[in-house]
């Protein structure tokens, strides 16, 4: 990549989960990926703050403390719910006609327009703690440290009510690249993955990895390889267009 070209890497946690399951990737990525891993109020830095639990205002806020970043190339990366909250994002940022990402990662999430979005019956601990353990989301000595799994009980179901507070209201028709992330053995179905199809009114594209919902934790390298290969396009895409000559004015 030629020096001085450059884009932010926004990434946003999947539900109950903290910025820190992307801070590898800081280290892993080639110095023209900047990584900005995204810490969602209530947990890791930021567990001092009350939990958000509206979808709409979540994505408002992350919006403005994020602003600075959102003027410079950047691409959004977000796993499961965080899928969701890059789609929000993207969305509210196209109807305030500020600047959009130069390409949408949506790991293991399936489609806004899906009945995916709604969780009832888990509001109580057994409930959350079931999900933590079938989804694979939380490590081991999570589940041995009480107060670990109070974080992660009060983090996830605090995500679930995000998650009911998100209302579709129609395709979004990004003009941004959307590129679909999936494992081969998640319980997401393929026609819910392809929802997102309907969401772009640019290039569509689905990829596999190996694995269920959390795919990405051992094909880590596999991963980060697609991602350069898809942020180096787009970067080089928008040099191209920069470069590109004006049209010549009417005589």
């Amino acid at each position: 990549m030629k020096q001085g070209s450059s884009i932010a890497l926004l990434c946003l946690p999947c539900g109950g989960a903290s910025a820190a399951m992307y801070q590898r990737w800081r280290l892993r990525v080639p110095r023209w990926i900047e990584v900005i891993p995204i810490e969602l109020p209530g947990r890791g830095a930021r567990a001092g703050e009350r939990f958000s639990t509206d979808f709409d205002a979540l994505v408002e806020q992350l919006c403005l403390e994020h602003a600075p970043v959102l003027e410079r190339p950047y691409a959004l990366f977000g796993h499961s719910m965080g899928g969701l909250l890059a789609y929000g994002m993207a969305s509210l940022l196209q109807l305030q006609q500020r600047p959009l990402p130069l390409v949408m990662f949506a790991s293991a999430s399936p489609g806004p327009s899906t009945d995916c979005w709604r969780f009832s019956g888990r509001d109580d601990d057994d409930a959350l703690i079931r999900d933590l353990r079938h989804f694979g989301g939380a490590p081991e000595e999570v589940f041995a440290c009480p107060e670990m799994l109070r974080a992660a009980i009060d983090a996830l179901g605090a995500d679930y009510g995000i998650c009911n507070s998100f209302r579709y209201r129609g395709p979004a028709r990004l003009p941004v690249p959307l590129r679909v992330l999936a494992g081969r053995d998640d319980e997401i179905k393929l026609q819910q993955l392809a929802a997102w199809r309907e969401e772009t009114l640019a290039s569509f594209a689905l990829h596999w990895f190996n694995g269920g919902h959390f795919y990405l934790r051992p094909h880590e390298s596999a991963l980060l390889r697609l991602l350069e290969k898809e942020l180096g396009s787009s970067l080089r895409a928008l040099k191209e267009n920069t470069e590109a000559p004006s049209p010549a004015l009417p005589v």
